[in-house]
């Protein structure tokens, strides 16, 4: 019976670049892969982008309103060998539960990429979905700029943290860009409150 993998991490672990290589794995070796992104992600519009400047057409772009059981997608899914996701945090709940779907009952294999939790320490709806019903969960790994492993996604807006805004905002657009931070780099630079320290 084939799994559903997430393999997840804070911005810059690298996690469209490994898709593609896998992507690369499977067609090497004459099997069938579909590439699958959330239309939520508009870098890139059509293209899997990875940060080191590779990048790939998708075969499906998928609508937040649309379901993988559409005729037109389940023709494509049934000649996969392998399902890779890209951008998997905007998935719906329902999205992720037919990925499961996939490989219980057509038993194959289906790797989604993305994000844990938004810049407020919160889960994202397809994350928390992943995290529930995923067969394997794998944490991909990045560093904070102070060197210790970098969790957590913090928004900045002109050069400042912040903690507060729409929970989906793409980088590179309005001043925004995104910054990976461990979790006392996080409570000092975007929480900014010592709780303990000085009591």
């Amino acid at each position: 019976m084939a799994k559903l993998y997430f393999r997840y991490g804070a911005m810059n672990a690298g996690k469209s670049a490994i898709l593609l290589q896998v992507a690369h794995n499977y067609e090497e070796k004459n099997l069938k892969v579909l590439l699958i992104k959330s239309a939520v992600d508009t870098k890139g519009e059509n293209k899997i982008i990875s940060r080191i400047g590779i990048s790939r057409n998708v075969d499906i772009l998928l609508d937040r309103q649309e379901s993988l059981c559409e005729s037109q997608y389940l023709k494509q899914i049934k000649l996969a060998n392998c399902i890779l996701v890209d951008e998997a945090q905007f998935l719906t709940s329902k999205q992720v539960w037919e990925l499961w779907h996939i490989t219980k009952e057509l038993d194959i294999p289906v790797i989604c990429y993305g994000l844990r939790t938004n810049f407020k320490s919160e889960l994202f709806e397809g994350s928390k979905r992943l995290m529930e019903l995923s067969d394997e969960l794998e944490e991909m790994a990045t560093i904070c700029s102070c060197g210790k492993k970098a969790r957590f996604n913090a928004r900045v807006i002109n050069n400042v943290y912040v903690r507060s805004g729409e929970e989906v905002e793409i980088d590179n657009t309005h001043n925004i860009k995104y910054d990976s931070l461990c979790a006392e780099c996080y409570i000092k630079k975007v929480e900014k409150l010592n709780l303990f320290k000085n009591k």
